[in-house]
């Protein structure tokens, strides 16, 4: 029976070898004919079914939700509430083992890790996930090949010039190594060779290059574990090595390039962005900031760790850009703003511009303009797209005095349309990145005095969180948007972070991260602490699995079939819009919704 069950896989890989070879011995192997209703809908399930040959498909209400295959497992939350919500039915002939359910009761109560898998609360199934993403990294590691590795070309200079040309082809080709051409020797200088050969000994800079060369390559090629380019590191005292396909070479690698694949090199794009004298350098460090979103959800790192510093080098992108495009006769008299999911440290993958300026008075019109346009050119250069609703600085609506917008502000609250309530929404995000920080403080603080006066706008606003329903039926089941998908921005992103934003307005508060907004509303006793844990949970797995989709170039990073998920990643789904079905129950209670 050890085939039949992956003790690799979630949730079994939590059970002890000895829970393991137990559940094993419990099994028992069941045959379906094609069309056979395995377990029926409203059925007490014998076990756990674990499909090991064939193909099954999950129908609620006769809608089919998602096919089965082997290694997937039903129905784990009818073993716990005793009743299945869907129907499970054979496709061809199909072959399951089913473990009793009162081993399943066993294994639950002795082992809590295991046990968290089959338990309603979403907190205590993603806790126990969360211990995953250390074996997921070495596991990475150990599988990635060198063709996977950021690697500087493999540039070479023939021995005889000099060092000081040397270090100008390196400047040239923004790399730290160059291969040397010596007869038919083939060495490697590095930047620091160059360094010490001048500096600590006095060397010429019309040195021939050849004379501080290394010649004792050690090469790979780009089919060779990155394990096994970390023993020849190490067993040979290297930083670098030499890649070579077909006897060609092909590129070469550094030590810092292992790191900052697996862990990202956050660091130093940081440092690239500070030290940046030119738009071609900020653009070229721009371009390494989406760089940084792969190797950390190749570690499993969570979305809320991936966003904060992504937006941490965002803004110091923007703060670098404002430095070098405004002019110094108003860039102390202005504040520049980001609003949106990048206000609230939320967004990765680009999506589009979201920005504007609050002046502390009139500046010159011509100095001004041209630094909007400049601003905003220089960006879509760097990758960020123009935003659709125009929410940028090349807009003159989202640049204003302080005053100007307490005036904007009092038509917005007052004003019953969807523009108004959204630009409250927008500006509530708000977060500064440059310039006078104080601008931003105080006209923040007037849209929150005159929004929590105004109990009709406040009701409007928090309306938007019933414009989309969460995409689950009365018996918790998952509804499809037409035959695409489910929509987790609709259905289940958007009425988190609306919802809470709306809450937080009615509250005063300043934060502007929604992770931060749940804590401070818990704190506040507003929502219960348990609960505010569950909604940012939720979240954290909702734009987890959405920024997956974006990295992968799907068609669509917001629909998603539940026949391409696994067994648990449907269950987390139902999980998650139930915290949001109740927290847009709450939303209504809190402002008397019904009426909307």
């Amino acid at each position: 029976m050890s085939v039949l069950l992956d003790t690799s896989a979630a949730p079994f890989d939590r059970l002890t070898p000895d829970e393991a070879e137990e559940m094993k011995a419990s099994l028992d192997i069941h045959y379906y004919r094609p069309g056979e209703t395995i377990l029926a809908e409203g059925a007490s399930p014998e076990g756990l079914f674990l499909v090991v040959k064939g193909c099954v498909e999950e129908r609620q209400q006769s809608e089919l939700l998602g096919m089965l295959g082997p290694r997937d497992f039903f129905d784990a939350r009818a073993v716990v509430q005793g009743a299945s919500v869907s129907s499970f039915i054979a496709t061809e002939e199909t072959l399951c083992a089913i473990a009793p359910r009162g081993e399943m009761f066993r294994l639950i109560n002795a082992n809590p890790r295991f046990g968290a898998f089959f338990y309603l609360d979403i907190t205590r199934k993603l806790d126990a996930l969360a211990g995953e993403s250390e074996s997921n990294q070495f596991n990475s590691m150990m599988h990635a090949r060198v063709r996977d590795l950021p690697m500087c070309p493999a540039v070479a200079i023939d021995g005889d010039e000099s060092i000081r040309a040397a270090g100008q082809m390196m400047q040239s080709i923004d790399c730290n190594a160059l291969l040397v051409r010596d007869g038919e020797r083939r060495g490697i200088v590095t930047g620091m060779n160059l360094a010490k050969a001048v500096i600590l000994k006095d060397m010429s800079t019309d040195e021939p290059v050849k004379n501080i060369a290394h010649f004792d390559l050690v090469t790979v090629t780009p089919d060779d574990f990155v394990s096994h380019v970390l023993l020849l590191m190490t067993k040979h005292n290297k930083r670098r090595v030499v890649v070579m396909q077909d006897e060609a070479y092909f590129g070469i690698v550094e030590d810092i390039d292992l790191l900052g694949h697996f862990a990202g090199n956050s660091q130093l794009v940081s440092n690239r962005i500070d030290r940046a004298a030119t738009l071609d350098e900020l653009a070229a460090a721009a371009r390494q900031i989406a760089e940084q979103i792969k190797p950390l959800r190749r570690q499993g790192v969570k979305f809320q760790v991936v966003a904060e510093i992504v937006s941490d080098l965002n803004r110091r992108l923007f703060a670098k850009l404002f430095e070098l495009t405004c002019p110094s006769e108003i860039s102390a008299k202005v504040c520049l703003i980001v609003m949106g999911s990048e206000g609230r440290g939320e967004q990765t993958v680009r999506t589009d511009q979201d920005n504007g300026l609050i002046l502390s008075e009139p500046v010159d019109r011509t100095l001004l303009d041209r630094f909007r346009g400049d601003f905003s050119a220089a960006l879509e250069k760097f990758g960020f797209p123009p935003c659709p609703g125009n929410v940028m600085v090349s807009n003159p609506l989202w640049v204003r005095t302080v005053d100007e917008y307490v005036a904007d502000f009092s038509r917005w609250t007052t004003t019953p349309d969807n523009d108004s309530a959204m630009n409250v929404a927008i500006f509530y995000d708000a977060t500064a990145v440059a310039g006078d920080a104080t601008l931003l403080q105080d006209t923040k603080w007037a849209l929150l005095q005159k929004a929590r006066r105004e109990r009709v706008f406040l009701a409007r606003f928090a309306a938007a969180v019933l414009a989309f329903e969460p995409p689950i039926g009365l018996f918790n089941n998952l509804k499809l948007a037409g035959a695409e998908g489910l929509d987790v921005k609709k259905g289940g992103i958007f009425p988190i972070v609306h919802g809470v934003r709306a809450l937080a307005i009615e509250q005063g508060l300043e934060e502007t991260n929604t992770f931060e907004r749940l804590q401070k509303l818990a704190e506040k006793g507003l929502l219960k602490e348990d609960f505010a844990r569950a909604l940012a949970q939720a979240l954290d797995y909702l734009l987890t699995l959405r920024l997956d989709a974006q990295l992968a170039a799907s068609d669509s990073s917001n629909l998603y079939k539940p026949g391409t998920l696994t067994s648990m990643d449907r269950d987390l789904l139902r999980d998650s819009f139930q915290q949001v079905k109740q927290l847009r129950d709450l939303v209504r209670r809190r402002f008397n919704l019904n009426m909307f």
